[in-house]
């Protein structure tokens, strides 16, 4: 039982200001040559929406995989993060699976949500804070890929320990991997972190072509999302969702394919696409152990223990910095 008083009511870092950056970042990838778009601005309400229902997929092997993990190792991990710790979770939508660590941390000096989305933010901690009364829950809307100020806890931790699931580190590629992990570097000691494992490509290609279509409309959603924001000009029923490995990079490309030659205006801009133009809104790396450990090592951290699944399909890893 906690003996710590209750926490006050969840507080917010000031909502990411989109305008500036986003009209920059959304335009330079879609003058450059092929076009794309940063998988930052799936997360916008809905598309946090969408990827919780992906998570319950079939096909999606990943999150069901990740848990199965977690359940079975989630007193080891507990360990490794130790008492009176400070728990960042990064890109924390619903907060599912950290319930599974929170459940075996009874003193942690608090617990940080950080995500880009505040509605969907703020909804995950008010429910956090609902299901552990005595955890005070920090929930920072900010975006985890730039330098940020952890919120301040009303006891001072021990240490801070980042946590990392579902291989959201594969949406980097390579050298921006390891520029995200020094940046998590600077900001905590510990970091429990989840990757996905190199394996049968029809699997691979599965996941992100569900039955369902439920991928194909999260992809879909960046460009409603742009018409809503920038007042750009989409017409989604000219582009189709498109998900392939590509062996030389490791990697699953989606992309948005359009369907006809066609202009899109966008923050006073004209875009031509061609037909068959492919638009990638994201790369979802995929790694062995030796590839993971030494872009891992390049950013200064070490694994400590690696815990995984009975197919090999995914790893979760505890790594702290190298001394």
């Amino acid at each position: 039982m906690h003996s710590r008083p209750l926490p006050r009511t969840p507080t917010v870092q000031k909502p990411v200001d989109w305008a500036p950056s986003l009209v920059a970042d959304v335009l330079q990838g879609l003058q450059s040559k092929p076009k794309r778009l940063s998988p930052t601005y799936f997360y916008d309400e809905r598309g946090s929406q969408l990827f919780d229902q992906i998570c319950e997929l079939p096909e999606y092997y990943i999150t069901r995989t990740e848990t199965q993990i977690l359940e079975r190792h989630a007193e080891e991990i507990a360990g490794c993060i130790g008492e009176n710790a400070l728990l960042v979770e990064l890109g924390s939508g619903a907060s599912t699976k950290t319930r599974l660590l929170l459940d075996r941390l009874p003193d942690l000096a608090a617990y940080v949500p950080v995500d880009i989305s505040r509605t969907h933010l703020m909804a995950a901690a008010q429910r956090i804070s609902a299901a552990y009364p005595r955890l005070e829950v920090l929930p920072a809307c900010a975006d985890f890929t730039r330098l940020f100020s952890l919120p301040k806890p009303r006891r001072a931790p021990l240490r801070s320990v980042a946590f990392f699931p579902g291989s959201t580190i594969g949406n980097f590629d390579p050298p921006d991997a390891i520029e995200l992990m020094k940046v998590m570097g600077t900001m905590v000691d510990g970091l429990v972190i989840g990757f996905d494992l190199v394996k049968d490509p029809a699997i691979l290609e599965r996941a992100y072509n569900d039955s369902a279509g439920v991928t194909a409309e999260f992809n879909l959603n960046v460009l409603r999302r742009l018409n809503h924001e920038l007042e750009a000009s989409f017409d989604l029923r000219r582009f189709r969702h498109q998900a392939v490995w590509v062996p030389e990079a490791n990697r699953i490309e989606m992309r948005l394919i359009s369907s006809l030659p066609q202009k899109v205006s966008i923050a006073g801009e004209v875009i031509s696409f061609a037909a068959d133009e492919p638009l990638i809104t994201e790369h979802c790396h995929k790694y062995t152990p030796q590839l993971f450990a030494a872009q891992a090592e390049a950013a200064g951290w070490r694994a400590r223990r690696t815990w995984g699944d009975d197919r090999n399909y995914f790893h979760v890893q505890y790594l702290e910095l190298d001394p």
